[in-house]
């Protein structure tokens, strides 16, 4: 992607009705992480989260705890969903919520074009409904009840029985489209991703798109349709227009036309709904579909999908207490196959957590800046020509700058780590072959230790701007240590490969350990 296009980049928005989980928190830092690469890599980036508040579960939610749906929504917002971007750094540029003002406006605009266009009208319906998904559901949608839904039918996500709902509603002709989303799907292979959610989507559409419920006249908590107040828009058809009142759709031409279209990240769960109907609801207004939409896997957990209602859900605090933020964002962008579902583990994080992150960067980072420290004074000394090692690390540096960004184009963000730590072993294998401790024993060697010394240190340039966007603290740490110049956000992502940048004569200053031991992790926790 050139320099200064446009990327935006939009999470799903997230449903007040509990707290946040992992599973929460792995979408956002994805797109976090996606998000800081590109503005480092200097295109007009927009990071956007937020959340959803419409809808019955919310009423319900909100009665079963004596309260308002605006006041449950208020206080989750405040309480947990907004200090959750603290906790796991998330630097987004703007944070929706369906009771905005200005959702609410964009939302009845594009709701009356579709009505004045003939592409709503009203209708009868009868289903299966699961109030947890706020949709209803196809009989192969549904599972038998165990335990005490046993004889019961119920939502093969939720575990909880469906609801057998006849209404008189408003509906989306979403049948018109199902031909114009399988030519989509063709003409661009990459508008859904992975492969497997997109092979998946084509099927349900090949099935025959039924039209869309998108009212409901039973309850009052949402966005009245502008031609009938006595019905709201359905959550899922109020929701999805986020991603475009956010950036100004009917209110600011200017700004919509320089953010729109978006990436899209979501659960593969709810990949349907951006991948059949949010384009479908696009295509009938006359907008640009989205430019991609990717619906990652599951955090699993003892093999479920991490979930509150089965009291699977752990909090993104619980881990970043013990470990912290960088090592929180490491290891799930990098233990799992962004794509697939990956299963989660204490055991597993504080192994990674001390292999990779403590003993190979921390350690190779403050054995360097010891070594410059302890030989030359705490000066970045010069090298003096090159050998085959040190190019062999050049070129690892290069390669890997190259590759991280390819893989970062491609959504890949375990495959981008991967690449960048490639540089990481190199260095630490490069260190133990070198023996700069030997080298320091005899003046004669002066020269050679110099250079050995600058490779390893404009190695961590490289690692310092390349792993930025993953790890934003232990960076900013790094790239104080061994005094580099200029702000580290301000270093092009895609030069980071380009060598000789840190000056020699810089001064590095004593460095705490990145990632310190921690003895007690999995007692802690």
């Amino acid at each position: 992607m050139a320099a200064d296009r446009s990327f935006y980049i939009a999470t799903p928005i997230f449903y007040v009705n509990d707290v946040p989980h992992i599973g929460h928190a792995y979408t956002e830092v994805a797109a976090d992480v996606l998000a800081r690469w590109h503005r480092q890599a200097g295109d007009d980036t927009w990071l956007l989260t937020g959340t959803d508040e419409h809808g019955e579960k919310i009423l319900r939610t909100a009665i079963a705890n004596d309260t308002t749906p605006q006041a449950w929504a208020d206080e989750l917002v405040e309480s947990a969903w907004k200090p959750l971007l603290k906790t796991i750094d998330i630097a987004n540029d703007d944070f929706i919520r369906t009771t905005d003002a200005r959702h609410e406006q964009g939302v009845t605009l594009f709701l009356q074009k579709l009505y004045d266009d003939g592409y709503i009208y009203l209708g009868e319906f009868e289903g299966y409904y699961c109030v947890g998904c706020e949709e209803y559901k196809q009989p192969n949608e549904l599972v038998p009840g165990a335990g005490e839904y046993e004889g019961q039918q119920v939502c093969a996500i939720h575990s909880k029985p469906v609801e057998i709902l006849k209404e008189t509603n408003y509906f989306f002709r979403m049948s018109d489209f199902g031909q114009r989303l399988l030519d989509l799907y063709e003409a661009n292979p990459r508008f859904v991703q992975p492969d497997s959610v997109r092979n998946e989507i084509i099927q349900f559409v090949k099935q025959g798109l039924r039209d869309l419920s998108i009212s409901r006249s039973s309850f009052d908590w949402g966005i009245k349709l502008p031609w009938d107040d006595t019905h709201v828009v359905y959550v899922w058809f109020d929701a999805l227009l986020n991603y475009i009142t956010a950036i100004g759709y009917g209110t600011d031409q200017v700004q919509f036309d320089r953010r729109w279209p978006a990436v899209q990240l979501v659960g593969k769960d709810i990949a349907r709904f951006h991948a059949v109907i949010w384009p479908a609801m696009l295509m009938a207004a006359g907008v640009e579909v989205p430019r991609q939409v990717f619906g990652h896997g599951w955090l699993l957990v003892g093999g479920e999908k991490m979930s509150k209602s089965k009291l699977t859900g752990i909090a993104p605090s619980e881990i970043t207490e013990t470990f912290g933020s960088d090592a929180f964002r490491f290891y799930f962008l990098s233990a799992i196959n962004f794509g697939q579902d990956g299963s989660f583990s204490w055991e597993d994080l504080s192994a990674r957590y001390h292999s990779e992150l403590a003993n190979g960067f921390g350690n190779l980072a403050s054995r360097a800046i010891a070594m410059i420290g302890k030989y030359f004074d705490g000066l970045v000394p010069a090298p003096s020509g090159y050998t085959d090692d040190d190019l062999a690390i050049q070129q690892a540096v290069s390669a890997a700058a190259k590759n991280a960004d390819a893989a970062m184009d491609r959504l890949a963000i375990d495959q981008a780590i991967e690449a960048i730590w490639t540089v990481v072993d190199d260095l630490n294998g490069y260190i133990t072959a070198q023996e700069p401790w030997s080298l320091a024993k005899s003046d004669a060697d002066r020269e050679r230790l110099g250079t050995v010394l600058y490779t390893v240190a404009e190695g961590l340039r490289a690692l310092a701007v390349l792993l930025s966007p993953v790890m934003p603290v232990a960076t900013e740490k790094l790239w104080a240590a061994i005094g580099a110049a200029g702000a580290l956000a301000e270093q092009r992502i895609r030069e980071a490969g380009s060598w000789g940048q840190l000056a020699p004569g810089s001064r590095v200053s004593p460095l705490e350990p990145l990632f310190p031991r921690i003895e007690t992790a999995l007692s802690a926790v």
